[in-house]
Formats: C-alpha cells, structure tokens, sequence
C-alpha cells in the first residue's frame, strides 16, 4: 500500500484546486486490490446492502462495512485524511464559510456523533454487465467532508468493459461540464464530496460536482469508496 510520503501533495492540491479531481496510479497492487474484493462475500464485515435498482440509485449493489472497520481500510481512511484536511480548510477560507475541519480523522468523527451521524460509510462496490451508478452526492446528513476516494479493484479490458467514473461540475448560469476517467487497477481518484471554490471576477464561488458510474457493457467491476465523515 503506497505511503502518506510517497505521494506528491502539492501536485494532488493543484489538481483538486483546477478540477475538483486528483488521480493518483498505482496506489494498490494488485494482490491488495484481491484482497479488498475479498471482503465483497464476508457478509459480517458489513452494516447494510443496497440494491442500487430498488432505490433508483442505478443497478448494482453496494455494501456499507460496520465498525470495527477491517484494519486496512480504517488505516486508509486515517492517514489520507489529515493532508485533505488541510486543502479542505482552504477551501473553506476561500469561499468565506466558517468551517474548520480537525487535523485528526477521529476528531471528525466524534463531530459526527455529536450531530447524530453514527454510520460509518466506507463502502465496496459492485457492478455487473449493464449495472451503473446515477449521478449523486454522499453528504449523508449536516456534517460532511469536503473530499471522497473511489480505489479501483478491477482492471478496465480485463474483468470488464465500459463502467467509467463520471463526474460533473455545475457552474451557475452555464451547462454542465462532464468528465468521464477511466481507472486501471489499483488507482484512486479524490474529489469533492459536493462542491469546489473556482476563482471568479468577485472573489470565489462555490461549483457544484457530481460523480456516478457509466454502465458497465461486460464483465463484473468492484470498487472501493472511502468517505470519511459518518450518515446518520
């Protein structure tokens, strides 16, 4: 598993300032991509099911893992989240909220208890042929971070076809903008939770973003998606 160290912060902070998005290669290998699928049939690792169908959500299923999260997970959501706080502070200062998030992941956390947010919400991910993913936000109740990570299990023209990440930005008074990525095995991809500050003639304004998942043409797609504030 790559390493806070390892990582080029001050070239993921440009790419969230300009984008909303950062993608990062190779941050799994392969044989922990496998084990992080792995967990899909461990049905007592989990909180909740959803079938994406039953709900309008798409056509999929995705399960919701309950605390104690499985060790590599909770390490994951831990340490990625402390230098994403520090450009969601930023974010924040530019756009003139009054909004600080802590430096420490569990001080969040307990935020979210406080706000009757108890859930926890990183999720895995499951599509097969013809499954997709409307487009959504993961705000899950008044507190929410401003970042989320998708990690990519499968790999794209090998265990399945079609089934690209599709996000969105909604700038006032202007038609969308759609971005479509496709991820090979083992990337991440961070974005923003709901909007992002863009620089305009009057200071910063907020953009609304958007992320969903194309549909899948052929074979089965598994992802990993780590939001780091709890749902009530």
């Amino acid at each position: 598993m790559i390493t806070l160290e390892s990582l080029n912060w001050n070239r993921i902070q440009e790419s969230l300032d300009e984008k909303g998005y950062a993608h990062i290669p190779t941050v799994l290998s392969a044989e922990e991509c496998r084990k992080l699928t792995a967990y899909y049939t461990q049905e007592d690792i989990y909180r909740s099911v959803i079938n994406m169908q039953r709900y309008r959500f798409g056509k999929g299923e995705y399960k919701y893992f309950k605390y104690p999260l499985p060790p590599a997970i909770q390490k994951l959501r831990e340490t990625i989240y402390s230098p994403l706080a520090v450009i969601a502070n930023e974010w924040m200062n530019k756009l003139s909220l009054d909004i600080q998030f802590p430096l420490e992941h569990q001080q969040l956390i307990t935020r979210c208890h406080e706000a009757a947010q108890l859930r926890p919400t990183p999720l895995i991910l499951r599509y097969e042929t013809g499954g997709f993913n409307t487009l959504h936000q993961d705000l899950y109740g008044e507190v929410y971070f401003p970042f989320q990570i998708v990690f990519a299990l499968s790999q794209h023209g090998k265990d399945y076809e079609g089934g690209e990440l599709v996000l969105t930005e909604q700038i006032p008074r202007a038609q969308s903008k759609a971005m479509v990525m496709r991820l090979n095995q083992g990337d991440a991809l961070i974005f923003t939770t709901n909007f992002r500050p863009v620089k305009g003639t009057r200071g910063y304004y907020r953009a609304a973003m958007k992320h969903g998942v194309s549909e899948v043409k052929s074979g089965i797609r598994h992802a990993l998606g780590i939001i780091f504030h709890d749902a009530t």
